[in-house]
C-alpha cells in the first residue's frame, strides 16, 4: 500500500514541485495539498496522511504550532519541516514540537525522496548541527527539576506569550497553565516570572 503524504506550503510553485516529485515515486501518493494549516486541519481525518511536509513559515498557524496540533491528533503521523535555513532556531523548535526532521526547499528530487524514505524507516533527516542542538537540549532537560510540560510553559512565558496563547499552543486550559506556573515557582523557590526565567536560562533548562 502506498504511503500517503500531505503538503502544507504557501508557495504554490514549491508545493506543486514537491507534489510532482512525490507522485513520480512508486511508493508514495499525495493525500492533499494546502497553503495553510487551517485548511489542512479540516481534512486531516479524510486525508489520513502517514507523513506531512510542513512549511515552517506559514500565514496564520505557523509550522511549529501546526506540528504540535498534527502530532496531537495523529501521533503516528511523521512531520517533516520544509525550510530554507536548515540551521535556524525555528527548525530546532519544530523538532522539539514533534517534527521528525526536515527537508531543505532547494533539495533535488532524489534527496527529497531519500529524506522521506529515511523518515519512514525510523530515521531523522537533519544536519549534524541541528542534531547536536537536540542532544544538548536533552542534556539540559535531564537535570532540571521542572517537568517537560513545565519547561514548555516557562519557555513560552520567556517568549512573551499570554496565558491564553500558551493554553492554545499546548492544548490545555488557562487554569492548568496557572497551575504549572505555581509549581514552577515552588520548585525554583521564586515568586516572579522574571526570576524563574533567569534561573532557568542560567541553568540552561530552557533555550
Amino acid at each position: 500500500m502506498n504511503r500517503r503524504i500531505s503538503i502544507i506550503e504557501d508557495n504554490s510553485k514549491i508545493r506543486e514541485g514537491f507534489a510532482a516529485i512525490i507522485d513520480s515515486a512508486e511508493d508514495y501518493i499525495v493525500a492533499g495539498q494546502y497553503s495553510n494549516c487551517e485548511d489542512a486541519f479540516k481534512n486531516l481525518s479524510t486525508d489520513a496522511p502517514d507523513l506531512v511536509l510542513m512549511d515552517i513559515d506559514l500565514p496564520g498557524i505557523d509550522g511549529i504550532e501546526g506540528t504540535l496540533r498534527i502530532k496531537k491528533q495523529r501521533p503516528d503521523c511523521i512531520v517533516l519541516i520544509i525550510t530554507v535555513l536548515e540551521d535556524s532556531d525555528k527548525v530546532f523548535r519544530s523538532l522539539c514540537a514533534g517534527a521528525g526532521g526536515y527537508i531543505v526547499k532547494n533539495s533535488d528530487g532524489d534527496d527529497i525522496i531519500q529524506n522521506i524514505t529515511e523518515a519512514f524507516a525510523g530515521g531523522a533527516p537533519m544536519s549534524l548541527h541541528i542534531a547536536k542542538m537536540v542532544v544538548q537540549s536533552f542534556k539540559r532537560s535531564f537535570d532540571s527539576p521542572l517537568s517537560d510540560r513545565e519547561q514548555e510553559v516557562l519557555r513560552r512565558i520567556a517568549e512573551g506569550k499570554s496565558y491564553s496563547k500558551i493554553a492554545l499552543d499546548l492544548f490545555i486550559s488557562k487554569e492548568t497553565v496557572r497551575s504549572h506556573i505555581k509549581n514552577i515557582y515552588q520548585k525554583l523557590s521564586v515568586s516572579s516570572k522574571v526570576d524563574a526565567i533567569r534561573i532557568a536560562e542560567i541553568k540552561k533548562w530552557i533555550n
